[in-house]
């Protein structure tokens, strides 16, 4: 099949302290050069999959490349995703899938000190205000969205569109709610004037340290695997494919592979045990011994403890525990 142009995102999705999605391509199995953390190329290989080639790309410039069929399939949260898409008629980028990692939140944010609880009553107390309203952000176009489905927004406003800047672009009749492209640190425009930012946030420290409070969040975002319009017949089902591996490599970080050996005369006992609790994937596996007999279990990490403390009243012993790199349903 003709190779499927992958795109995977550069900055924080490839940070060992929060996504590490180079790490992720690694325990589904496949062997990448040139997209280790901080050693990122800009064309990258997949050695043990040559139905692949990878590109690194921004993640506020994937969804982009989708739409112009520059790649096929490619890596990005799905904030930046709904950024994209606001003006486009028709849904020209689908999920194939959600990937689970690289969790944040879209928020609107304003100075502790302001006496606002929600962006209505931000709104209405800047009514009579002679001067615009200044927002910056990443996200204009989800941001201008959100503001004229405001309640007071619209009591104020109506279906006028507030003015957007993007760099030299200008947009809207709306002169007094201005919404002015950021490119990162956001949150410091407050420090130099701005009325409000809307931002991207994971553990809201950063908003802490500049004295900001949230007032309102847009949307809850994770990662996932983005298919542009190019992405069909052998393309999507290739994109299935390697979104179960993925996925599986995922899925895997939520059990532990547990071996154990049991008297032969307990191994039922110790089955029921295992199934009434739900305790294995499925069911146990068994290899029967002259004496003893291995167990092993796939268990959800929660329930590890209870688990081991359960067996070990059986006379489990030789307990092993390991980590799965890879579990596909």
């Amino acid at each position: 099949m003709e190779k499927i142009i992958l795109g995977l995102p550069k900055g924080s999705l490839n940070n060992v302290n929060r996504g590490n999605t180079y790490q992720l391509f690694v325990d589904a199995g496949y062997e990448v050069r040139g997209y280790e953390p901080g050693k990122e190329e800009n064309e990258i290989t997949i050695l043990n999959d040559p139905e692949i080639k990878g590109f690194l790309t921004r993640p506020q410039s994937a969804p982009v490349e989708l739409n112009r069929q520059i790649l096929d399939i490619a890596i990005i949260g799905e904030d930046w995703a709904r950024e994209e898409s606001v003006n486009v008629e028709g849904k020209l980028i689908r999920k194939v899938g959600d990937l689970d990692y690289g969790q944040t939140r879209l928020i609107v944010a304003v100075p502790n000190e302001d006496p606002y609880e929600s962006l209505s009553d931000f709104f209405r107390a800047n009514k009579d205000r002679k001067t615009p309203i200044l927002c910056f952000t990443e996200y204009p176009n989800l941001t201008r969205q959100f503001f004229m489905e405001n309640e007071s927004y619209r009591e104020l406003f109506g279906e006028s569109k507030p003015l957007v800047q993007v760099r030299g672009l200008w947009d809207g009749d709306n002169e007094m709610v201005q919404i002015i492209n950021s490119d990162g640190a956001t949150e410091v425009y407050i420090a130099k004037g701005a009325d409000l930012i809307v931002d991207n946030t994971q553990t809201g420290s950063s908003l802490r340290k500049a004295g900001l409070k949230i007032l309102e969040t847009i949307m809850e975002s994770s990662a996932g695997l983005y298919a542009g319009p190019s992405c069909t017949q052998e393309k999507a089902e290739k994109a299935k494919i390697i979104f179960e591996q993925l996925f599986g490599a995922i899925n895997a970080r939520r059990y532990f592979d547990v071996k154990f050996n049991i008297a032969n005369q307990r191994v039922d006992d110790v089955k029921d045990f295992l199934l009434s609790n739900e305790y294995c994937s499925d069911e146990p596996t068994v290899v029967v011994g002259s004496s003893f007999s291995q167990v092993n279990v796939l268990i959800p990490k929660n329930k590890f403890p209870e688990m081991l403390k359960g067996i070990k009243s059986f006379g489990a012993s030789a307990i092993v525990r390991e980590n799965v790199k890879q579990y596909v349903q």
